[in-house]
């Protein structure tokens, strides 16, 4: 790998754009000194940041790693980190890190440090890529030239292979896998936070709108009144689980969230499955968000509008605490289901664009072109 002069090594983070940029940029102002620090080589480190879109119509990772190689070949960078939050596979693995120690090349997945910590995870991953591509190099029986592997927090769960060994054209000499249930549930939790699911809730305006108008309208009437202090926990927590399952179905299904695969293998029907789930997740947290202020807003709407005389003459219940309570939790289940009717208002594009990060947008829009297309 060249280094550049005066033992100055220029470390190139290649981000796409919004989530991995923002990373990128933050971890950049302090990255040169911890770099130099932890090297323990008297080299210094020099650290840029380049905000483009270079998982654009692809998440293989041989061609994502190619143009990484282009990119760096073409600005003579010596060390490129590339960030993308889209989750990367190859045959049937999911993969956190793929490094190109010859070239000096680490392309890292963030949806594979999961979802809490990120910006500290992905500081640690970078980090560790860096070092193990200036480390000193082996030459091993198993393949070609690598740099001595480091250790450290984030390459330690993920575990190493060399695609070279299967006898494929590859473009990268060691790759850590996010392997077992584990791995998956930690993929998940990144693919769900990058898709950001609380921007779901200012994003569904019109749904919003038909279950405040929804929840207005029932807390004022007295046949809901009654239905509300009939009912025990056990049927309010049946509600609650029915309105907001009909409010997922819904988006998902309206709104054509549900990911096909045009393909039939097993890795492809693996990927799929982790699409939806993350889908499911994302979409399931931002109306739960939902659910749990359309409780507290009809709640204070409660207190404002209901007299206790009429209350008790309507239902032979006094008006107190539980009463209120119980009321505004039943109420928040109406108008969940009247939200979900009023999200058919919403267009697609609209709710793509609340439940889904840029590149999983761009990615989804481009299947669907691909499968318009055959």
């Amino acid at each position: 790998m060249p280094l550049s002069s005066q033992d100055v090594t220029v470390v190139t983070l290649l981000a796409d754009p919004d989530t991995p940029t923002e990373i990128a940029q933050r971890m950049a102002r302090t990255l040169p000194d911890r770099l130099a620090d932890k090297s323990g080589q008297g080299r210094q480190f020099d650290v840029e940041v380049v905000s483009e879109p270079f998982t654009s119509g692809t998440e293989d990772p041989p061609t994502l790693m190619s143009r990484i190689m282009d990119r760096g070949s073409a600005e003579n960078w010596d060390i490129v980190v590339a960030l993308t939050d889209l989750p990367l596979h190859s045959h049937g693995r999911r993969l956190a890190v793929c490094s190109n120690h010859q070239h000096g090349l680490a392309l890292l997945s963030l949806p594979s440090l999961g979802g809490l910590r990120l910006q500290t995870r992905a500081r640690q991953a970078v980090e560790e890529a860096v070092l193990g591509l200036v480390g000193p190099q082996t030459t091993g029986a198993e393949g070609p030239l690598r740099s001595q592997p480091r250790p450290g927090p984030s390459v330690r769960r993920p575990a190493p292979i060399h695609p070279g060994e299967s006898g494929e054209e590859e473009t990268d000499d060691v790759r850590y896998v996010a392997g077992g249930p584990r791995g998956y549930l930690r993929v998940l939790a990144g693919m769900v936070r990058a898709n950001r699911p609380w921007r779901l809730v200012p994003g569904l305006s019109k749904a919003l709108a038909a279950a405040l108008a929804t929840g207005t309208v029932a807390t004022v009437n007295s046949t809901v009144w009654s239905l509300a202090t009939s009912m025990g926990t056990p049927r309010l927590v049946i509600a609650t689980v029915g309105s907001v399952a009909i409010m997922i179905g819904w988006l998902i299904v309206d709104a054509n969230l549900w990911h096909r695969s045009p393909e039939s293998s097993p890795a492809a029907r693996q990927r799929a499955a982790l699409y939806n789930a993350s889908t499911v997740v994302t979409v399931g947290i931002g109306v739960l968000v939902c659910y749990i202020g359309l409780l507290v807003i009809n709640w204070v709407w409660a207190l404002f509008i209901l007299n206790d005389k009429v209350f008790a003459s309507m239902t032979q219940n006094p008006l107190h605490a539980t009463e209120y309570w119980t009321l505004s939790w039943f109420v928040a289940s109406v108008a969940t289901v009247g939200g979900a009717l009023g999200s058919g208002l919403e267009s697609d594009e609209a709710i793509r664009a609340a439940a889904y990060s840029k590149r999983e947008q761009e990615r989804r829009r481009l299947l669907h072109d691909d499968n318009g297309d055959n």
